[in-house]
């Protein structure tokens, strides 16, 4: 029989599974459009913003939407 904190853990990550999977969306999204040929990126860097990305959360992926890309 399952403990009733094991019905809450299974359900609180069946309620965080859309937003995760939503994170990882955007994450893959942010990198294809920054390797893409045409694509300028502030500071003419792109690992650097490959590793902002990656590596700062959803921060990373904000920040090069808002910031990081010259259109």
């Amino acid at each position: 029989m399952l403990a009733h904190g094991s019905t809450v853990n299974t359900t609180l990550l069946l309620a965080l599974l859309p937003l995760v999977l939503i994170d990882v969306g955007v994450v893959v999204y942010c990198i294809v459009d920054l390797y893409r040929p045409e694509r300028h990126v502030r500071g003419g860097n792109k690992i650097v913003w490959l590793l902002i990305i990656l590596l700062v959360s959803t921060l990373g992926w904000l920040a090069y939407l808002l910031v990081g890309r010259e259109d």
